[in-house]
């Protein structure tokens, strides 16, 4: 690896995709909590909204009338080279990714600028690893998915239960999700666009495996299992065939920390099993529709990307993902909780990522990686302070 010497760029931070629902809720938490030190900008394809967003942003902080607008878009290479030449962080919000992603993943490879997104694709992911994790390890890019509610809580959730647990036995764990949160037509269309690409998205799991080299001497499992019931938990859990398990498993991979033999399942936890059942058929409803090109654009339709939950209806959601450990003869359940995961949080969490990657001390590390390897007890430590709970709940 050789890290470019990203000191003399004009941007600590940049936003892409800052007028879109998630960006804009990003652009306010930067606004109230960025250090007042940092050179950050806005960016996107529209001006003219980049601007009344920066004149929303003024309102919460005046320095705010100050920030540089940048026009870049998905479709012009060029622009996305020179936004990412010219800064030393790089956070997405333009989703589907793997509609609009691959460009700007490239020019941070290319670049040595570390990246941030709020993708829940596993294909986008994994396609990406293929075509520049080599890229961005000789640049010393980092290169970082999954940066919201997927997939920041079970894999710092897992990493901080880990550090609890003797590093030289086998661990076992199971993360059980609750919230009563809503969505947004971005995150619904993302969700489409991943259900409707089955066997392409198994084909670049494949490939990826063949790929990269696993750990030496020792075992790494994610399993997609039934249903079960926690005691511990207090609730049923449905298996969840979601990003966050692949994310878990690839930070296991990575640290050692996580011992011989390291096994993690993924599970809604739900109080009722007609609920988990319920959840199942519609989950499996929304995975058909997704298959039929005008079923899917009829519910995509539905709502429209930039549209998502009220403030009223962000303040009264929340979410925990409750872990149950075991290893080396102990026990653990450890709780990772917050508010609106969706939006006030996953906006929290990215803002929270890319500082992190921008000002601490973290790791020499470069490619692709996950948050726990890229950043982890540092940025734990950041939404501590901001108000993410990370703690015991049990032994």
């Amino acid at each position: 690896m050789r890290r470019q010497d990203t000191s003399g760029r004009a941007h600590d931070l940049v936003l892409y995709g800052a007028t879109g629902f998630a960006g804009a809720l990003t652009a306010e938490y930067l606004a109230r909590h960025a250090p007042a030190d940092c050179r950050w900008a806005l960016a996107g394809r529209n001006t003219e909204k980049l601007g009344r967003l920066r004149d929303r942003l003024a309102a919460i902080d005046p320095a705010c009338a100050d920030l540089p607008l940048l026009r870049a878009d998905s479709a012009d290479a060029e622009s996305l080279r020179a936004l990412a030449e010219d800064t030393r962080v790089l956070a997405t919000t333009v989703g589907p990714y793997l509609l609009h992603g691959e460009p700007l993943v490239a020019a941070c490879a290319e670049a040595g600028t570390d990246y941030v997104d709020l993708t829940g694709e596993p294909e986008f992911i994994d396609r990406m690893f293929l075509r520049y994790d080599a890229k961005a390890r000789a640049s010393g890019a980092r290169l970082v998915h999954a940066c919201g509610f997927d997939s920041v809580p079970p894999d710092l959730g897992v990493h901080f239960t880990v550090g609890l647990l003797p590093s030289d036995v086998p661990l076992r764990i199971d993360g059980f999700v609750r919230t009563n949160a809503t969505f947004s037509g971005g995150t619904l269309a993302s969700a489409l666009t991943v259900a409707s690409r089955p066997v392409a998205m198994a084909r670049a799991a494949r490939e990826r495996r063949r790929a990269e080299p696993g750990p030496e001497g020792r075992t790494v499992r994610a399993p997609f299992g039934p249903p079960v019931r926690s005691a511990e938990a207090k609730v049923w859990g449905v298996p969840l065939p979601t990003l966050d398990p692949q994310v878990v498993a690839r930070s296991a991979a990575a640290l050692d920390a996580y011992g011989p033999d390291f096994r993690y399942r993924h599970f809604a936890g739900v109080r009722w099993l007609p609920i988990a059942v319920g959840g199942a058929l519609g989950a499996g409803a929304l995975a058909a529709i997704a298959q039929v090109p005008p079923a899917r654009r009829w519910v995509s339709g539905r709502l429209e990307p930039g549209d998502g939950p009220s403030q009223e209806r962000r303040a009264k959601s929340w979410f925990s993902v409750r872990f149950v450990a075991t290893g080396g003869g102990r026990k653990l359940v450890t709780e990772v909780s917050g508010g609106d995961p969706g939006y006030d949080e996953t906006a929290k969490m990215l803002a929270e990522s890319a500082l992190s990657l921008a000002f601490d001390d973290l790791p020499e590390r470069s490619g692709q990686l996950t948050t726990a390897v890229a950043m982890g007890d540092a940025l734990t430590a950041r939404l501590q302070k901001a108000g993410m709970s990370f703690r015991v709940v049990g032994e």
